[in-house]
């Protein structure tokens, strides 16, 4: 039976075991945005939470709940910016005009610096709960860059006590997998039949070589499997726990300005 590492399902006891055992936090990161008609729209933050449950139940430490709102509605988004977002509004019955600037409150800029703010604010409550590390797993690929900007900055803050990180899954792994990373595609859709084959409907995907709306990557998405998806998973989890690791035993090494971002220093022990 799998540990309870969801910081919210526990009591403070419970949490404050678990803590002590090993001092991280995991903040999953995503977004609401189309993944194909046979994916849920969901797919990143599902797949960014799966990954800090793993790490968690493997490594130790606690899952924070996921993130699914605040970041731009107006850049790196397929709603917004995919080349065939208009085929991507018809098929969820809306008008693509709904993803224009106008209908924004807010323009890309101020989205992206009120994102910004919110991770650190995240962050910062996270060390007021006692953690030594928080790390922000991002499922929407484009949010890894927010992520590591917010981390930089976090980390130089005065008597910060907590040491921050960042990571997505394929970047960990493209040396072991070419095809790592893609919209929706192979990587994408065996990553979440490996998590929730319920929400996946592979039979709604045309047949090989035809067009695909709103799907790009190297493996096409009807050889999508759970196997391959678990197996890119263990491989991302590995990895990630010796850096979360070597983070809590040598802090030091990840403190000076832009050394927060450095990874494998593990792989030099």
């Amino acid at each position: 039976m799998k540990p309870e590492v969801r910081y919210n399902m526990l009591r403070p006891a419970q949490i404050v075991e678990r803590r002590r055992a090993c001092p991280v936090a995991y903040i999953p990161i995503g977004t609401l945005e189309w993944h194909g008609a046979h994916n849920p729209v969901g797919a990143d933050t599902l797949q960014a939470e799966g990954l800090a449950l793993m790490c968690a139940e493997r490594g130790g430490g606690l899952v924070f709940p996921p993130l699914y709102y605040g970041e731009s509605r107006l850049e790196a988004l397929m709603e917004a910016n995919a080349a065939d977002r208009d085929a991507i509004a018809a098929h969820m019955e809306l008008s693509p005009d709904n993803f224009l600037p106008d209908r924004q409150p807010f323009s890309a800029t101020e989205q992206a610096l009120n994102y910004h703010k919110l991770l650190i604010h995240i962050l910062a409550e996270v060390e007021s709960l006692g953690f030594e590390l928080g790390v922000l797993v991002a499922g929407h690929y484009p949010l890894i860059d927010h992520a590591r900007a917010a981390v930089l900055q976090y980390n130089q803050r005065e008597h910060v006590r907590m040491l921050a990180w960042a990571f997505v899954d394929y970047l960990l792994v493209q040396e072991r997998y070419p095809n790592a990373g893609d919209h929706a595609a192979g990587w994408e859709t065996s990553h979440v039949l490996a998590l929730h084959p319920e929400t996946v409907d592979l039979s709604l995907l045309p047949p090989k070589g035809e067009t695909l709306v709103g799907i790009g990557g190297r493996m096409p998405p009807q050889d999508a499997t759970a196997t391959f998806g678990q197996q890119t998973f263990d491989a991302a989890v590995e990895i990630a726990v010796k850096e979360v690791h070597h983070r809590l035993a040598h802090p030091h090494l990840y403190r000076g300005h832009g050394t927060s971002l450095r990874e494998g220093l593990w792989r030099q022990s």
